[in-house]
């Protein structure tokens, strides 16, 4: 007799309680973050006028990061989730407070821009440590509260929060920038981590699965790193994602294209800024709906090979709109990638391994954004802005064709 079939429900995840809980916590925190992103990159440029130190940006936060990264993983296995989640948001919100204090009046009568952007990078050096223990453990809640079943949807719902957040972020820091001026962005942003806070402090404690004293942490870090390298699958999307991020981190130049070559202001800085996230979070709603069911690895590649021609478009390009679609349609390729690679990472780690696997994650992925930022800034001085950002779209594209040859396993992979 054949086995009736079962209905899919786009929405089995978040009929979970407490999964709603972390995706509202997740969405909020991600909107703050984002546009203290957004507020960084205009206020550093400001400060400034050296596209390098907007790079600098992302060198500040990404050694202590990676840095911390392996070690954070060893630490979150035997921690309790809650606590030090909710002990991560408590320091962002610290760190928000400061930035908000350098960018008042007073502080500007008393210190230089040197000074200040001094400060700047200190503070999110500090920001980088808290990160490392941060992004990994909202990852592995959601393993701990979904069950293996629902994985894949709550996957996808996880970066869905995650990019529309990242939209708003975006947008709304460069229209708030232009309303309200850096210091009244940064007091709404505080006030987002207060709210991601509360939502985070209903979940329920989540304690250790890993006994403190069977291992010590260099044996328990290099049985993270061991199982990462021999899942060849995980390895080879890690890799993918983080050379294709690397040489294709086109957004840390946009606020050099919106003040300087397309002239928008911050108006259009906030569209530009929210583009490639805009079309993230409509491909990932359409893959929440309808899921990718075969060829998951070899999509994953076209997705990126087409993520690195974008960049190039948006780099040659002289008119707004132009860019704008260019970086919203890298942001619907890159989309695919992502939940490609969540889901990967996902199903293929063990319960009492998650905190250390997603760290290796963590510092490989999430740290390709700011090396990213920092090599664009770096390419930008030696090559010109425009000739970089062609530059990095061209090394994108060759970083697929080495995948696609190097790591078969990858490119016929599915789940």
């Amino acid at each position: 007799m054949a086995e009736p079939i079962t209905k899919y429900n786009p929405f089995a995840s978040v009929n979970i309680i407490e999964y709603r809980n972390l995706l509202m916590g997740r969405f909020t925190f991600t909107f703050a973050i984002r546009m203290l992103t957004t507020v960084m990159g205009w206020w550093i440029y400001n400060l400034t006028n050296d596209p390098f130190a907007i790079g600098l940006i992302g060198l500040s936060e990404v050694i202590p990061a990676v840095s911390m990264a392996l070690y954070a993983g060893h630490i979150i296995d035997l921690s309790e989730k809650r606590k030090l989640l909710l002990t991560c948001i408590g320091l962002y919100a610290l760190a928000a407070a400061i930035f908000f204090f350098l960018s008042t009046h007073f502080t500007a009568q008393h210190l230089s821009n040197h000074n200040i952007a001094a400060c700047i990078y200190a503070v999110i050096f500090c920001t980088g440590i808290v990160r490392s223990f941060g992004g990994p453990t909202f990852s592995v809640l959601v393993a701990i509260i979904v069950p293996r079943a629902l994985l894949q949807n709550a996957t996808t719902w996880s970066q869905g929060a995650y990019m529309s957040a990242s939209v708003m972020g975006h947008a709304i820091g460069g229209f708030l920038i232009a309303g309200f001026g850096i210091t009244g962005t940064l007091a709404v942003i505080v006030f987002m981590l207060i709210v991601s806070f509360l939502c985070l402090f209903r979940l329920h404690k989540k304690p250790p699965l890993n006994e403190r004293s069977e291992k010590r942490t260099w044996e328990s870090v290099r049985e993270g790193l061991v199982f990462v390298y021999k899942t060849k699958e995980l390895l080879g999307a890690i890799s993918l994602d983080l050379f294709a991020v690397l040489f294709g981190g086109a957004v840390a130049m946009v606020p050099v294209y919106a003040r300087d070559i397309l002239k928008v202001g911050p108006q259009g800085f906030g569209f530009l800024n929210g583009a490639s996230d805009m079309g993230a979070i409509s491909i990932v709603i359409l893959i929440t709906l309808f899921p990718l069911k075969r060829r998951q690895g070899s999509k994953l590649m076209y997705a990126v090979a087409g993520f690195g021609i974008c960049i190039i478009v948006f780099a040659v390009s002289k008119w707004f709109w132009l860019s704008f679609f260019a970086l919203m349609i890298s942001g619907m390729l890159d989309g695919v990638s992502v939940v490609v690679r969540g889901t990967i990472s996902q199903l293929k780690t063990p319960d009492n391994m998650r905190g250390r696997v997603l760290s290796v994650n963590s510092m490989f992925i999430n740290s390709s954004n700011e090396l990213g930022q920092f090599e664009s800034g770096v390419t930008a001085k030696l090559m010109g802005v425009v000739p970089s950002v062609v530059f990095g779209g061209c090394m994108t594209l060759l970083v697929v064709i080495i995948t696609w040859f190097k790591a078969p396993s990858l490119r016929k992979m599915e789940y």
